[in-house]
This record gives structure tokens, C-alpha cells and sequence, in this order.
């Protein structure tokens, strides 16, 4: 079966170390906040003994890890049944898993809860700082109380650690162990905010929200372990379902001849899924509420202990002795029935010792413990008390099918069940008996309408709905099915069955409820997903959340996405059928709430969670907002663990970035300037090729990518940001890319479209190294010629022999930046006729036309042939003019007006009236040197 939790005894050898620690830690914390240091009492007393079985015991715990599918079934055997009163299990309430611990207020104040303290000690025998899973230091706690928000600091792990659970729980089979342990990582949050609120001046105004995000959190906690206990059976009903009607197989649950009350009780809740699901509901909200409550039990102290109503006894004796005579109104004896039957009252201290022990009695039935509340009586010296608290029991009789000679086995539960319901039922309705006595009996006899007045809260209002509700299905059954009894059964109160209750009536009656605290905690939103998630109406319950998260001012916090994202995702694990639409927008809020709170490690998976279209948009989106090298990397990395389609979505990042926000391509605007400023926009495009040249495989989308970052640079005459976009692309580019696609597709020829993208990436390269050819040439020429030093007029012997050596050296140098000038000539000349005679059809043509090209990049390479050849011709004519080359700017006219190439059809009219202009001067200096207007000699 499953496992329970270890108790104290099995605790680590750590935590005595740990303590010692957490003391010094909490000394710290108490001097930051100005607190006295006061003695720690302990969170829970030491429980001795195996802890007692109860149906909580079958309904409650489910189990860590699930090694297979189908899920096991929950076995309701004997040994575990509702009836042994060996094993002093309790029908319809949890068991004692936890201490607990009484209050210290004798009277309820008005709109308080029952559970009067807000703080959370759930079973734990280690400090808060050495919960598992997560150590917070004392140097983080300091930290932490000097927050502003405290609240919001103290619960950053949760996102990590949930993150963590789904990352390691990701197998269906393994969907229970993942959500136990979201509810540890809640318990540990809890424990945390819990301690903080402890530690600081009361009234502190930073620390309201902190209290509100411990309830939320609380609250979630208790989400998760309805989830866990109510899917577990629910998943285990379905196997038993059979496979023609859905129905449990025929003959499975026969009744047995001559069957006890435990019997058919048994046979009930193992054949009935609506019964056993609704005592798991009522196991839940007690198991919550005991979660709620104190356990120091040290805090918890009566007048009257040895002796019950000890002053009042005390006054009797007095009386009895002739030395005083008793109070007006005095009890004057002290049976239990007594002060009912004279109708007066006890000594006032036992009067409000009285009170508090009916309280806390009733808090222990509302916690589900049974076992405490009667050694609560017992302390109390009120075993009679205890005694009534005993005839639930359900009657077995195990003897009268036991064949063995083994001896006679004693007789299990109370054969008078029906009377004493009928005298609790009675007591419950007497106005002469407290409040809280009255609403002990009405508990254990199904009495709603009597156990209402003490109810405050939601969860108060639910647990005795589902429990009345229960109490109502097993003692029909038990009447109906009932043979081996030898007298007639006391009838049932008339009220008893009058309103017939079912889990969607509970909640229609609940909204009805003349309490407007109730009315505000029913539309809190971890209390709609409960009762949606009860009544397993999930789509539902996702059209809701979908609701919260489209409306504008009260749209969810982040732990609530959080919480709803995963809750998606369970379900998804679960196999369980929900609007598919929805739970991925819920999946979208979360992924965006972590990219914008650049939680790095964590979108990859939850993206991956999304359909793959939006896998692509949403990851590129956070790209985007990552500019180290380091992180780009680490990103890609957990996107290919992820299994996110990682060439997509790096292609997508790069023409974002490259597009814009809006997604499409802005407009190039001509401007008149020779060369233009780079924007730090333009900055973010260049950087953004970045991307693509991380993995080899993406060479030829990063050449793709690039050209068109350029084309538009080339427009703009960004010529600075060209070339830093085409020195992002490593220069085995072009044989990677070959090398790749030989590995792949053997000798077949490359794809026209990536054949088309190297030709354009090897046109640039042409284009910007004849421009690099171009300014080195005129930064020479301009700016490296040599100067001729100055002859002084009268001059010294001295002075006129350093001029003559200052003369040499300048013919000198002049010799070298001729024959430099002349190399740079030659340079520049080839770099622009690379440009101008390209092969395969010329600059910035494409080699294979594709069918679906697109028309903005064909429109591009046009405007770039119109600009950029009439510009390198008029260059290279300048270049060649100057260094005296004037048959070669002929020959450049020649291959202009050449049909081959058809150059001359990229000038416009005006371009090409300048150029023969200047074509002109270079002819007339031909004739100067008595040369003809072509350069040949006349």
C-alpha cells in the first residue's frame, strides 16, 4: 500500500546540527527586527507509537511513485476497515496523522474561523530553514524581512522549484509523485512566509501582501492534494469500469449473506465511486483544515484536570461541610446531566473551562480527530464524555463466519448504533446544551441544519455538506441491507433524509448560504478550481481561467499563472479531456509571464508544452531579449533539450529583429548622403546574425539571413554596417554548406534557392572589396602623398645641405607612392570589373530562378544593380582619370556599351550624360598627348 510519512524517529542525524543553526539563525533574525529572543517551544510534540488507521488511511494518501499503468486500485479490506475498534478507526473522519493542538481562546469571536490562528504547522520535524529541497540561510532571511515586498522575494524558488518537479516528472506514470511533490514545494513556501510573518513588528504595513501571498499560496497547497487524493481514485474507477457499458463487472460486489453494518459499509464504498469519492472530499478538508491549526499542546491548559468541575465540586463540599452556602444558581450535584436537568449552571471557572473543551473538542471532530478530542475528555477527567464520542462505531461480528478453532473474537463496534444516533441527533437539537456541544453531536449524527451556527468559512460550509451527505448514503444502505439484526432499528430522526444531498445540490445550496464571509471566500479562485474540480467539470473550470486571464485590471498574478499553467499540464498527463484552445492559452499567459521576468532557464520547456507553430513565435520572442554570447548559446542549448525545432526558431529570431517590431519591412528611403551613420537599431539587426552562425547546419540560412540585412544596409548606404553584417558569417561558409549538403543528398545539385543565396553572398563580397579597394586608394592618394619641402630663400651652408638631402628623400618617397598608387590603381581596377563582368549572368542576378521567389528581395537586387554599377563605374573612372590611364576609360566605355553584359541599361539617362562627359575629358587629355580620342597614335 502506500507510504506514510516517517515520523520524527526517523528524522535525518542532521537536524540536530541543523537546529543549532536554525537557533543562531533565528537570533539573528529576532535582533534585525528588534525582537527579544524568547524560548522556542516545539513545532509539534514527539508522537509515540504507530500512528492509528482510519478510512483516511485508505482514501488520503496516494502514493509517491506510480511504477505502471493502470493505476492500483484502493483495496478496502478488513484490516483497514471503518469498523475495528482495535485499530480505533473512525468512520467518515481523517485520521490522527498529526498532533494536534487546541487554542488557547475560550470563545470564538465574531467572523472568526474556527481555526483562529493563521499559522501553519503542518507535520514536520525539521525548522524552516532546513526543509527539504531548499536551504534558506540566516543571511537570506535577514535579507528578506528588508525587503519591500518580503512576500514576493520569499517565493521566487517556487517558480524554480515547480519548474524542476515537471522537468523530472514528465512520464504519465509518474503524474501523482509530481503532484505530491508540488504540494511539498507549497508546504516548504508556506513554512517560509510563515516564519517571516513571525519575525516582524506587528502591523508592519510591507507585510500585508506577504500574509496574502501565504493564503494564496496555503490555498494552492490544498489544491494540489485534492488533485492527488481525487484522481487517484478516479483514475483507479475507471480501470474497474467494464469495457461494453462502463459499468463494474457483474457479481463483483455481492453482498454476503447475513452482512454487518461494517460490511455493507465496505461493500458500499468499494462499489460505489460517488460515496467513496465524497468521504475523500471530507477526508481532504479536514486533513486542510488540521494544516491550520497550532499543535503545541503545551499552550493548552484547564483549570480542571484531576477532578472534572473541580470548583464547582469544590463549592459542594463547602456547602456539605456548613461553611459556606453555594452561589445563586448552582449546580447542586454533578452528574454529566446535571446542570441541564436543573437548569443551572457551574462555577464559573469550570463554566469557561467548560466552553473551551467543547470547542476544542469540536475542532478536533472538524479536524478529523477523534482520538485527541477523547483524550482531551479524558485529561478533563470527562471519560464519559469521551465514552459518547465511541458509538459510531459500526457493528461487526466476525464469529459468526469463522469456521477455525482458533477461539472466539471479540466483538467489534456498538450493536445500539441506531440508538445512540437517535439520543445525538436529540442532543443536537436541545437549546439547553452549548452551542459547541450541540455541533459535536450534529457532526456525528448527520444533523446539518443544527451543525451551521459554529460554521464560518467555505471549507467549514463544504466539510459538513459532503459529510452529512455521506452520513445519509451509508445509513440508508445499512437500513436497506440489514438482515442480521434481532430487533427492530430505532427509526431515523424525521428530518434526517429530507433534503437528499448530491455534489452539484451542495454547491447550489452552498451559494444560498445568508453569510457574507462565505459568499467572499466562494470566489476566491483556488476555491472555484476545488469545487470545479470536484464536481469534474473541467471544461469548465478552464473557460474560467481563461476568463481571468482575459480580464484587464484583475488579470491573475504570477503565482496564479503558475498555478494554472501546471494545473493544464497535469491534467494533460492525467489523459483527462479539457478545451484545447484554452489550456494553451493558459500555457501562452505563463510563457509570457516568464519572458518578461527573464526566468532564462525555464521557458524552453514550458514553450515546448505549446503547439509547434507557437513554439517557434513564442521562443524567438525571448530570444530576442538575450544579447550575450554566453546566453544565446546556453538558450539554444535548453531550446534542442526541449526538443524545440531550433532552425526555426533561431531564423525567426533574426528576421524579427530584421523586420521590426511590426513584422514587416520598412521602407528604404533614398538618401543623397555618400555614406550613412549606423543606428544602434541597426546595431541590434547585425548582432542578431548572430544567431544562425552557432551551428553549422545553419550556415546556409545564415548567408540568407545576411543578404538581406545587407541588401537594405546597401540601400541606405550603411556601407559600415554591411561590412560588419558580412564579417559575421565565418568564411568557410560556402564549403560548409556544400560539405553539409554532400553529406545529406550525395551528388545531387544544391537547391536553387541556397545556389542563388551563395551568388549573392559572393556579389557582396565582390562589391564591398571593391569599395575597401576604392578607400585605400583615395586614402592614399589623398592623404599619403608626399610633400615637397620648401627651399629657404637665404639660407646657411648648413640649411641648404639639409635641404638638398630632405630633396632626395622626397624623390625618394615620391618614386614609392607613384608605384604604390599605381598598384592601388591595378587594384581597384580588377575589385570593380569583378564586379562588373560577374559570371553566370552578371552582379546581383540570380543564376537559377525560383518559382516562388520573393518579390522584394528580386525588387532589391534590381535597385542594387541601378545604384551600385553606375556608382563603381563613375569610381573607377575617377580612379583611373587621375592616375592617367586614359585608354582604359575607354576600355571601361567599351565594356559599358558592350551587349553582353548590358551595363549601359542599369544607368539612368542623367547618370550616362555624366559619364560621357567625363569620358569626353579623358579623350581630350588622349589628344593632348597627340594621341587620337580612342589612344591610338595618329
Amino acid at each position: 500500500m502506500f507510504r506514510a510519512t516517517p515520523n520524527a524517529s526517523q528524522s535525518s542525524p542532521n537536524i540536530s546540527f541543523r537546529g543549532d543553526q536554525i537557533n543562531r539563525s533565528m537570533g539573528l533574525l529576532e535582533q534585525a527586527v528588534g525582537v527579544g529572543r524568547t524560548p522556542r517551544t516545539p513545532v509539534l510534540p514527539v508522537r509515540t507509537g504507530p500512528a492509528p488507521m482510519t478510512p483516511q488511511g485508505n482514501f488520503m494518501d496516494y502514493t509517491l511513485t506510480t511504477p505502471t499503468i493502470p493505476i492500483r486500485k484502493v483495496n478496502f479490506d478488513e484490516s483497514r476497515s471503518f469498523m475495528s475498534p482495535t485499530q480505533n478507526q473512525m468512520l467518515f473522519t481523517p485520521s490522527e496523522k498529526l498532533s494536534v493542538s487546541l487554542l488557547e481562546t475560550s470563545h470564538k469571536l465574531p467572523g472568526q474561523s474556527l481555526l483562529t490562528t493563521p499559522t501553519v504547522y503542518p507535520p514536520h520535524e525539521q525548522s524552516l530553514v532546513a526543509t527539504p529541497g531548499r536551504n534558506v540561510t540566516m543571511f537570506e532571511h535577514v535579507n528578506l524581512l528588508v525587503e519591500t515586498d518580503p512576500g514576493v522575494a520569499a517565493t521566487e524558488g517556487l517558480y524554480e522549484d515547480f519548474y524542476q518537479s515537471f522537468k523530472t516528472h514528465q512520464s504519465p506514470t509518474e503524474v501523482f509523485s509530481l503532484i505530491k511533490r508540488y504540494e511539498e514545494v507549497c508546504q516548504e513556501q508556506v513554512l517560509l512566509l510563515h516564519e517571516l510573518t513571525k519575525r516582524v513588528i506587528p502591523g508592519e504595513h510591507k507585510f500585508a501582501k506577504t500574509r496574502g501571498v501565504l493564503e494564496q499560496i496555503q490555498r494552492e497547497k490544498f489544491t494540489w492534494r485534492l488533485m492527488g487524493t481525487l484522481y487517484t481514485d478516479r483514475q483507479a474507477s475507471m480501470e474497474d469500469m467494464d469495457e461494453d457499458g462502463g459499468f463494474p463487472a457483474v457479481g463483483k460486489h455481492l453482498q454476503l449473506p447475513d452482512s454487518s453494518e461494517r460490511e455493507i459499509s465496505n461493500q458500499l464504498f468499494e462499489a460505489n465511486s460517488s460515496v467513496r469519492q465524497a468521504q475523500i472530499i471530507v477526508d481532504w478538508l479536514e486533513s486542510c483544515a488540521a494544516d491550520q491549526v497550532d499543535f503545541d499542546k503545551e499552550k493548552v491548559e484547564y483549570y480542571s484536570q484531576s477532578v472534572c468541575w473541580e470548583n464547582s465540586l469544590h463549592n459542594l463540599q463547602q456547602k456539605a461541610n456548613g461553611i459556606s452556602s453555594l452561589p445563586k444558581n448552582h449546580v447542586t450535584a454533578l452528574d454529566p446531566d446535571a446542570a441541564v436537568r436543573e437548569n443551572k449552571h457551574l462555577a464559573d471557572l469550570d463554566k469557561e473551562d467548560e466552553v473551551r473543551l467543547l470547542r476544542d473538542v469540536f475542532l478536533c471532530i472538524r479536524t478529523g480527530r477523534l482520538e485527541e478530542a477523547q483524550r482531551l475528555c479524558k485529561k478533563c477527567s470527562q471519560s464519559w464524555r469521551a465514552a459518547t464520542l465511541e458509538g459510531w462505531r459500526l457493528y461487526h461480528d466476525s464469529n459468526i463466519r469463522n469456521d477455525s478453532n482458533q477461539g472466539v473474537n471479540p466483538i467489534e463496534g456498538n450493536p445500539f448504533r441506531d440508538v445512540w444516533k437517535k439520543v445525538c441527533w436529540q442532543m443536537s437539537e436541545d437549546e439547553r446544551y452549548h452551542q459547541y456541544e450541540r455541533a459535536m453531536y450534529a457532526a456525528l449524527s448527520g444533523n446539518l441544519r443544527e451543525l451551521q451556527p459554529v460554521l464560518v468559512t467555505w471549507p467549514d460550509y463544504l466539510w459538513a455538506y459532503f459529510k452529512v451527505m455521506v452520513d445519509q448514503k451509508v445509513e440508508q444502505e445499512i437500513r436497506d441491507k440489514l438482515t442480521s439484526l434481532p430487533r427492530p432499528m430505532e427509526p431515523l430522526p424525521p428530518n434526517f433524509d429530507q433534503k437528499q444531498l448530491t455534489v452539484q445540490n451542495i454547491f447550489h445550496e452552498m451559494q444560498a448560504i445568508p453569510n457574507k464571509n462565505v459568499e467572499i471566500e466562494a470566489k476566491q479562485k483556488q476555491h472555484i478550481v476545488q469545487k470545479y474540480v470536484i464536481v469534474d467539470d473541467l471544461d469548465t473550470l478552464t473557460e474560467e481561467m481563461v476568463e481571468w486571464i482575459s480580464s484587464g485590471a484583475e488579470r491573475p498574478g504570477s503565482h496564479a499563472l503558475r498555478f494554472m499553467a501546471h494545473f493544464i499540464l497535469v491534467i494533460r498527463s492525467l489523459g483527462l479531456q479539457t478545451r484545447e484552445e484554452a489550456g494553451i492559452r493558459i500555457i501562452e499567459e505563463y510563457v509570457k509571464d516568464l519572458i518578461e521576468a527573464k526566468r532564462t532557464e525555464m521557458v524552453a520547456v514550458y514553450v515546448a508544452q505549446l503547439p509547434p507553430s507557437l513554439q517557434v513565435a513564442y521562443y524567438a520572442r525571448f530570444l530576442e531579449g538575450i544579447s550575450e554570447s554566453d546566453d544565446q548559446q546556453r538558450c539554444l542549448q535548453l531550446a534542442e533539450e526541449a526538443g524545440l525545432d531550433v532552425a526555426a526558431i533561431t531564423k525567426t529570431v533574426v528576421e524579427n529583429i530584421r523586420t521590426g517590431p511590426d513584422n514587416a519591412l520598412t521602407e528604404v528611403i533614398p538618401t543623397d548622403t555618400l555614406e550613412a551613420a549606423t543606428s544602434e537599431d541597426d546595431q541590434k539587426k547585425i548582432e542578431a546574425i548572430n544567431w544562425l552562425v552557432f551551428d553549422q547546419s545553419q550556415r546556409a540560412e545564415a548567408i540568407k539571413q545576411s543578404n538581406a540585412l545587407i541588401r537594405t544596409f546597401l540601400e541606405l548606404k550603411k556601407h559600415d554596417a554591411a561590412r560588419e553584417v558580412f564579417q559575421k558569417i565565418p568564411q568557410d561558409s560556402v564549403a560548409v554548406i556544400f560539405h553539409n549538403w554532400r553529406a545529406s543528398a550525395g551528388s545531387q545539385p544544391l537547391p536553387p534557392e541556397i545556389d542563388n543565396a551563395i551568388k549573392e553572398h559572393l556579389c557582396i563580397k565582390a562589391y564591398l572589396d571593391a569599395l575597401n579597394a576604392f578607400n585605400d586608394w583615395f586614402d592614399h592618394y589623398h592623404n599619403k602623398k608626399p610633400v615637397r619641402p620648401t627651399q629657404p630663400g637665404t639660407a646657411s651652408f648648413h640649411e641648404r645641405v639639409r635641404f638638398e638631402h630632405e630633396d632626395r628623400e622626397f624623390e625618394m618617397e615620391m618614386e614609392k607612392w607613384k608605384q604604390s598608387s599605381l598598384v592601388m590603381t591595378r587594384s581597384v581596377s580588377d575589385t570593380i570589373y569583378n564586379v562588373l563582368l560577374f559570371v553566370d549572368g552578371g552582379w546581383m542576378v540570380d543564376m537559377n530562378p525560383v518559382d516562388d521567389s520573393d518579390d522584394l528581395r528580386g525588387g532589391q537586387m534590381t535597385r542594387l544593380r541601378e545604384k551600385c554599377i553606375p556608382l563603381l563605374c563613375t569610381l573607377l573612372l575617377q580612379v583611373l582619370h587621375t592616375a592617367g590611364l586614359y585608354r582604359e576609360c575607354l576600355t571601361l566605355a567599351d565594356e559599358i556599351a558592350s551587349e553582353e553584359q548590358q551595363l549601359y541599361k542599369v544607368f539612368k539617362q542623367n547618370e550616362l550624360k555624366q559619364f560621357l562627359l567625363k569620358i569626353r575629358d579623358s579623350s581630350s587629355s588622349l589628344l593632348d598627348q597627340d594621341l587620337d580620342a580612342l589612344g591610338y597614335e595618329l
